[in-house]
């Protein structure tokens, strides 16, 4: 029969897919208490201070939620927001996520990650969405902003990714012609967007 301990543990970790140790000290569960579940096997210790419970599932978006816990100011951008919104077919094998420039790269493992600096104030939330993916509130660019980004980054990306990227997101509606380009004035690459924009009309 399980105790209340992990009663306790159970419930908090259905409503938060990747626990931190904050997390688990304000639900009551003591430092020692979290040895004790991770002796038992009971909680996984995925790195310093970030844990899991072992019977849980995780979801398609775990990547991006284990990344978030550790790096709070991280946006996910470029492959992995392409992926996130179903555009393209680049599988992302790295998290790719976007940091203010003196930010602290967090010290993580698995999933490996890309990181993009920015010194712009504003890009932190300029075509940004906070999403709910498994208990945890993590920031996305938008379809839009996406685009965007990868014509800016096309020199790491490559002109193809970003065409097929500008194609479906118009082919499927998920962002309109005007917030392309206004994205694209935001980032600087309105004109060299302009030309692909308009061959696609």
């Amino acid at each position: 029969m399980p105790s209340t301990l992990e009663i306790r543990l159970s419930s908090l970790a259905a409503a938060h897919e990747v626990l931190t140790t904050a997390q688990l000290l304000d639900a009551g569960i003591s430092d020692q208490s979290i040895t004790r579940l991770v002796e038992k096997g009971t909680l996984v210790r995925v790195r310093r201070g970030i844990y899991e419970h072992a019977d849980c599932p995780v979801s398609e978006h775990h990547d991006l939620i284990q990344v978030t816990k550790s790096a709070s100011r991280a946006v996910i951008v470029l492959i992995s927001a392409l992926k996130f919104h179903n555009i393209g077919t680049q599988q992302a094998y790295e998290v790719w996520i976007q940091l203010p420039a003196q930010t602290r790269v967090p010290k993580i493992d698995w999933p490996p990650i890309r990181v993009i600096r920015t010194r712009v104030k504003a890009l932190q939330t300029a075509g940004v969405t906070l999403h709910q993916l498994g208990g945890t509130e993590v920031a996305i660019t938008t379809p839009a902003r996406t685009v965007a980004d990868c014509f800016k980054h096309r020199n790491k990306l490559g002109i193809d990714v970003c065409v097929e990227a500008l194609r479906e997101t118009l082919a499927e509606k998920k962002a309109t012609i005007g917030e392309i380009s206004e994205m694209g004035r935001l980032l600087r690459v309105g004109k060299i967007i302009k030309p692909y924009l308009e061959a696609m009309i």
